[in-house]
């Protein structure tokens, strides 16, 4: 009898063995990636840390002027804090200054902060006398800017002579402030004889304009060797980044060198800024007439 046939075998169907190396994924988006690269062209550019930066120092201005004293705030057209309690301003300027465009100073304004006045350097010594100052004092008040003119004092030299060189330069007309004299240094001299060198020197300055003359000089130079022996003279004090002024009781000053590096449009370098310690009329009243 024949053996039944067999019936052949069903294959199972051969699955294919996926290569270790095949990718598993197609990748991100093209969107995804040029967007990673502009972010990472942003983080690595100068300029972003420049914002960053920017907007940092503008916040901690902000932190400080309100969280400290809100009297006392940063005015972004001259880049320093100014005590809003005064309200006529002006600055000093000198050859350090280099050439300026009043016109432009005069038209800066923020929030009523403006250039009324300027002291302009004229002379320091017996000999010298500041390269840009004839130009100063020519175009400033040209501009609607009150204008003082001010001599450097060195004790060493005589007092006398170093006033009359001073009037040779400045000539003074009515409108004008009274004329300051600028005393900083001991100069090598004793603290007694910058004293008698700068009396003669403010009293042929008086006698020869009618006028007392400014006092200028830092809140710690005048303190230690000033205080006391020129009562009757205006002051003007230097004492910088502070939010008021604090003088011993008696010394009674008209000016207010607050700070040594605003900036200031028509001007292309940092600047001294000052404060007038009255209002309007007191102001005209100090004039020369």
């Amino acid at each position: 009898m024949p053996a039944p046939k067999r019936s052949p075998a069903k294959k199972k169907p051969i699955t294919k063995k996926t290569s270790a190396r095949k990718k598993k994924g197609k990748g991100w988006p093209i969107q995804v990636k040029v967007g990673i690269a502009a972010v990472a062209l942003v983080l690595l550019s100068p300029f972003y840390y420049g914002y960053v930066l920017r907007s940092f120092s503008a916040t901690w201005r902000w932190i400080r002027d309100i969280g400290g004293n809100p009297h006392y705030r940063t005015y972004r057209n001259f880049n320093i804090a100014i005590p809003d309690k005064y309200h006529i301003h002006g600055i000093d300027v000198s050859y350090a200054q280099g050439k300026i465009d009043w016109e432009k100073v005069k038209a800066v304004n923020e929030d009523s902060v403006h250039i009324t006045f300027a002291f302009i350097k004229a002379t320091e010594g017996i000999l010298s006398v500041d390269p840009y100052f004839q130009r100063n004092w020519r175009e400033a008040p040209k501009a609607g800017i009150i204008c003082g003119a001010y001599h450097y004092f060195k004790p060493s030299k005589n007092g006398a002579w170093q006033a009359r060189f001073f009037l040779q330069t400045a000539i003074i007309d009515k409108g004008d402030l009274p004329l300051v004299v600028d005393v900083e240094e001991l100069n090598h001299v004793t603290p007694e004889k910058m004293r008698q060198q700068l009396k003669e020197f403010l009293t042929v300055v008086e006698k020869k304009t009618g006028t007392k003359p400014i006092i200028y000089s830092g809140v710690s130079f005048y303190q230690d060797y000033l205080a006391g022996y020129f009562s009757g003279y205006k002051l003007w004090i230097a004492n910088y980044h502070q939010p008021e002024l604090t003088m011993t009781k008696g010394d009674d000053w008209s000016f207010w060198q607050h700070s040594d590096r605003a900036t200031v449009t028509g001007i292309n370098h940092v600047v001294d800024f000052d404060a007038f310690s009255g209002d309007s009329l007191a102001f005209r009243r100090l004039l020369i007439h």
